[in-house]
């Protein structure tokens, strides 16, 4: 049998374009007739085996969030069928069930409740459950006080710990700091060694290809894909980068050096890799990354060298750009064969598609060599911020 079930599944959302100007109108919104529908899943069909593990992606607006709401019973469908055979955990908006004037202690009963405990089940599994959320000084204390990052320990902590037989998570593993993401992490490779169904969405294509089985990618409402993570992502990254080539605006692009034929010094190969040493193509807001750059040269004819490089948006913005010898760096003495990495410890970009531009200079600025568009890349931000880079915060509500 089956853990989950779901069999032509659609949802549409009304979306009213008479707002109402007055508060009389505001109040009796419900008479309100002018409003579109949006169709977000339309005849959507899987099935999931116990102890599966499916990746749900897709850009924004995609279905994702709607699906596992359907799932977790938030949301009803307007027809189709889904069907969760066993306990359901969901981890879907940070916070929910919780109440703010409760303390953790008090919520950690409250939520693990919904779930289906009983007291003296949660009772029985407090202090784990308190211990892995390592929030232990500030439990008896209200959660309005807690910050995102708080918030995230304690439900991530509760909703594992109440034996559920599926599990539903939806980006909530974005939020909080570095070493608890990996954490919890790690507990969901445990839980799935257990036997625990799993369908979680993100945008980190690293994290699905470590613990899904297939991933699911969701465009316009319907299933485009379903397959082993590594047939599918290429292709949705793949996708995605060209939707923002497409859409980005046109604009003139930065005149490059003019390289001699027979120039003593050259790249041969530019990649850009993970912490693991692998080549990627995407990564996650926040992620470290290494620009790796391969060089061959003549050490006779090729002197004393600088490296330079910039960073750009997929509409030619200029994102960054320096160069050893504007960072006080010594020269680089040309090998016949080398390596240069220049690792950023978090690339803090929005989503969108980039690339590096790398030049190989003389000190006097003449060019050895310089690849336009060398590494192209995705960047995926799960929280959907705007600009061009995040700036590094938190917030809290007291």
């Amino acid at each position: 049998m089956s853990a989950i079930e779901i069999h032509d599944l659609k949802k549409s959302f009304r979306l009213y374009t008479d707002r109402g100007s007055s508060l009389k109108e505001k109040l009796l919104s419900k008479q309100r007739r002018h409003y579109e529908t949006r169709t977000v899943l339309d005849g959507i069909s899987l099935t999931a085996a116990p102890g599966e593990v499916i990746g749900l992606i897709g850009k924004n607006g995609s279905g994702k969030s709607t699906l596992l709401k359907l799932m977790s019973r938030i949301l009803f469908p307007d027809s189709g069928s889904v069907t969760m055979h066993g306990r359901v955990s969901s981890l879907i908006e940070l916070g929910a069930g919780f109440h703010p004037d409760m303390t953790g202690r008090e919520n950690i009963y409250t939520n693990a409740a919904i779930f289906g405990l009983t007291h003296q089940e949660i009772t029985e599994r407090l202090d784990a459950i308190i211990a892995f959320s390592e929030l232990e000084e500030f439990i008896d204390n209200p959660v309005r006080t807690y910050s995102s990052g708080m918030y995230m320990r304690l439900a991530f902590s509760v909703a594992i710990h109440v034996g559920a037989d599926i599990l539903l998570i939806d980006e909530i593993l974005a939020v909080g700091d570095a070493a608890f993401q990996a954490k919890c992490f790690e507990r969901l490779m445990e839980i799935k060694a257990e036997g625990v169904t799993i369908v979680i969405v993100s945008h980190s294509m690293a994290q699905l290809e470590r613990i899904c089985d297939r991933t699911i990618w969701l465009d316009g409402g319907r299933i485009r894909m379903d397959g082993a993570p590594n047939t599918v992502h290429p292709l949705y990254l793949e996708e995605m980068g060209k939707r923002q080539q497409l859409s980005a605006a046109a604009k003139p692009k930065t005149a490059q050096p003019e390289i001699p034929a027979d120039s003593p010094a050259k790249w041969t190969r530019i990649t850009l890799r993970n912490e693991q040493d692998e080549e990627i193509t995407a990564l996650r807001t926040g992620e470290p990354v290494i620009l790796q750059m391969e060089y061959e040269a003549d050490p006779e004819r090729a002197a004393e060298a600088l490296i330079g490089l910039a960073l750009y948006r997929a509409d030619n913005a200029l994102c960054y750009g320096t160069n050893t010898q504007r960072e006080r760096l010594k020269p680089v003495t040309l090998r016949e064969k080398g390596v240069i990495r220049c690792r950023f410890s978090a690339m803090q970009l929005v989503a969108g598609t980039y690339w590096f531009d790398v030049g190989l200079r003389r000190m006097d600025m003449f060019a050895y060599d310089y690849a336009a568009q060398a590494v192209r890349f995705t960047v995926y931000d799960p929280i959907d911020e705007t600009g061009i880079a995040r700036q590094p915060h938190e917030w809290e509500f007291l």
